[in-house]
This record gives C-alpha cells, sequence and structure tokens, in this order.
C-alpha cells in the first residue's frame, strides 16, 4: 500500500497493490492494520455501495456533529472524486481537492469528519462503494449546492451532469456556515 500525497490535511489517498494477470485481479479493499498504519484508525459501521451511470454528480453532501467518516473506492468505472474541507478554523476551509477513482489501479480515499463529499461519474457506469464510521441519520445529513460558485468545484466538462433536484436545489455553503458543527474527533 502507497500513502500518496494530498493537499487538505487529514485527508487519506492510498494506492493498494493490485495483483494482476490474464485472469483478472486481486486487491486487499480494507486492511485495517495497513489502514492505522497510514494514520485512518477509524472503526467502521455501514457499508453503501451506489451504482450511477455517466454524467450523474452526487454531492456535495455531509454529517452535522459525530458525522460520518468516509472511505471511498470505485468498484467498476470511473468517478471524478472531490472533497471540500468544511473545519471551520481550518487554513484549507472552503478550499476543494479531486481525486480519479476507478476499478483499475484501486485507489481509495478516507474522507474525515468536516469534509463535504461528491462525484461526478466519468464512465458509462461506476459503482461507488465506502464504508461509514456512523449508522445513516437523516436528522444531522446536510448538503450544499454542487455547482456553488463561491467554492468554484471545476466538474469534469467532459460529460452531460445529470444531477438531483435536492441537490440542484441545495442552498449555497454561504447559506449553511454557520450550521457547520462537527464533532472534534474525527479520524477515530
Amino acid at each position: 500500500m502507497q500513502r500518496l500525497d494530498t493537499k487538505l490535511s487529514g485527508l487519506v489517498h492510498l494506492a493498494p497493490i493490485v495483483h494482476g494477470d490474464a485472469r483478472g485481479f486481486f486487491v486487499e479493499s480494507y486492511r485495517e492494520d495497513v489502514w492505522a498504519a497510514n494514520g485512518v484508525t477509524t472503526t467502521f459501521v455501514q457499508d453503501n455501495h451506489s451504482r450511477s451511470g455517466q454524467g450523474v454528480v452526487r454531492g456535495m453532501h455531509f454529517s452535522l456533529g459525530a458525522g460520518q467518516a468516509k472511505l471511498v473506492r470505485c468498484g467498476r468505472g470511473t468517478i471524478w472524486d472531490v472533497v471540500v474541507d468544511l473545519r471551520r478554523g481550518s487554513p484549507t476551509y472552503g478550499e476543494h481537492e479531486a481525486f480519479t477513482l476507478d476499478d483499475v489501479e484501486g485507489h481509495q480515499l478516507f474522507v474525515p469528519v468536516g469534509f463535504a463529499h461528491g462525484f461526478c461519474v466519468l464512465s458509462e457506469v461506476a459503482d461507488v462503494m465506502y464504508k461509514v464510521s456512523n449508522y445513516y441519520d437523516p436528522a444531522v445529513e446536510r448538503g450544499f449546492r454542487w455547482d456553488d460558485p463561491a467554492v468554484a468545484i471545476p466538474w469534469p466538462p467532459e460529460v452531460e451532469h445529470l444531477v438531483s433536484e435536492r441537490d440542484a436545489t441545495a442552498p449555497l455553503l454561504a447559506e449553511v456556515e454557520g450550521d457547520l458543527a462537527f464533532d472534534d474527533d474525527s479520524n477515530s
């Protein structure tokens, strides 16, 4: 497993070893001791799986309070995965960073509590799997508009963006800033 550089502190981007030949491949998609050695000591309680077609944009989502740290991978296809730092007082507050996740390299991204998360599907179809640190709770789920001009995420222009009504009509980040409150312990 190789840890790759990230611009935003707290993110962990890992490239696993993919063992492949003419028959296919094998990869360890999660191994607690390896992740812990790379700084991720989070206990995960739920696995989620979404399938989306080309151009689908999901985001920008986050949860307040204890939130949900996420360990994200793309098991089929290719996505452009993006996170935004929402931690008050962080020197990178409001900044974004994006990663290409696909089913060939098998890279994974750990997104701590305090970050918004979203993705755009670049392939014909994509299966996105992610582990989360807390159970889903609609009472603390929030989001901001995927195309908020103040955040200026450069969504991939090569696909037509297909966005849910919920994500298209979400408030701007400036409209939810006053509500941002996350537990301090974002990586355990």
